[in-house]
């Protein structure tokens, strides 16, 4: 009589990870929501709390922070998925935050609001009072989310303190929070960009059409291309020329950058991805390029 196999695959334990911990946060917070962007990963984590908790209906909001400035394809998407969903969306507006006097917009050439949704987010996480917030980083992106817990402790003013955190033996997290504080949960912390995009082609996930090539008006800066559009102040050096393109995460058009690409499906992509040897965030994020620890201080006033 044959053995039976009780082998488990890479993408099933990630899965059975992300899904205990979705559950643990259900059952220890009050007022869970889930940032939703509609990008990749955010994809992945819907997917998730889907099967956490079928056949019931996800049981906290969805919420986006949203510039004003994101690509087109993705806002088309994140409206078409949630609609699919029957689920409820916030949507946190930076330019609302811009008309109430609560951030200044940046002038220039470089000028972005990719910076200013630290102040959105804390807003509105003030507002719904929401306890825990689900993000999609992954500890694989950038140095400073190799810092970060699963279950990141913020303080009453949203900050995070990468010295002061609390230990995560086996998968016992702690909650306890006091009124004002929050906790960040990120669910793919343990995977990669491409155990990513290997579960997206396992669950079949549709995307956004710029996460696969396309032909796309572009020009360089810093060498990195960047989308032609009306939100980026290009100056007189930096013409416009037609390339073949994809991105690889989705973020505001002004600081989000793209890479040349032929990869028009998830299995070119995968190839694509494995034969890389430079982050996602390296190559395509020009936010994280201001200073060696750019990243690490907007996570420290409240960033994602």
């Amino acid at each position: 009589m044959p053995l039976c196999d009780y082998t488990t695959s890479q993408l099933d334990v990630l899965e059975a990870e992300s899904i205990h911990i979705m559950r643990e946060v259900v059952a220890e917070f009050e007022r869970p929501c889930l940032l939703f962007s509609g990008g990749k990963d955010s994809i992945v984590m819907l997917r998730i709390a889907e099967k956490a908790f079928w056949p019931a209906p996800i049981p906290f909001p969805l919420m986006h922070v949203d510039t004003g400035h994101n690509f087109p394809e993705v806002i088309d998407f994140r409206d078409r998925r949630v609609a699919q969903l029957g689920a409820r969306l916030i949507v946190a507006s930076v330019q609302d935050s811009i008309d109430a006097g609560r951030v200044v917009e940046e002038t220039g050439r470089r000028a972005s609001r990719n910076r200013l949704q630290t102040v959105t987010l804390l807003d509105a996480i003030e507002e719904h009072e929401f306890d825990a917030v689900f993000g999609g980083a992954r500890r694989d992106e950038e140095k400073a989310r190799a810092k970060e817990r699963v279950f990141s402790f913020r303080d009453e003013f949203g900050q995070w303190d990468p010295k002061n955190q609390r230990p995560e033996l086996w998968n016992l997290y702690n909650s306890r929070i006091r009124k004002g504080e929050h906790i960040r949960v990120f669910p793919l912390s343990n995977w990669t960009e491409l155990d990513v995009w290997d579960y997206i082609r396992r669950e079949n996930l549709e995307l956004p059409s710029i996460y696969f090539a396309h032909t796309r008006k572009v020009f360089e800066r810093d060498g990195m291309l960047l989308a032609d559009s009306p939100y980026v102040n290009r100056g007189d050096d930096e013409p416009v020329f037609e390339a073949t393109v994809r991105f690889r995460t989705v973020g505001d058009m002004t600081c989000t950058g793209a890479v040349e690409s032929t990869a028009r499906t998830v299995d070119e992509v995968i190839a694509e991805i494995a034969a890389t040897r430079i982050t996602e965030r390296g190559a395509t994020r020009a936010d994280d390029r201001f200073s060696e620890a750019a990243m690490e201080d907007r996570k420290k006033e409240g960033y994602f």
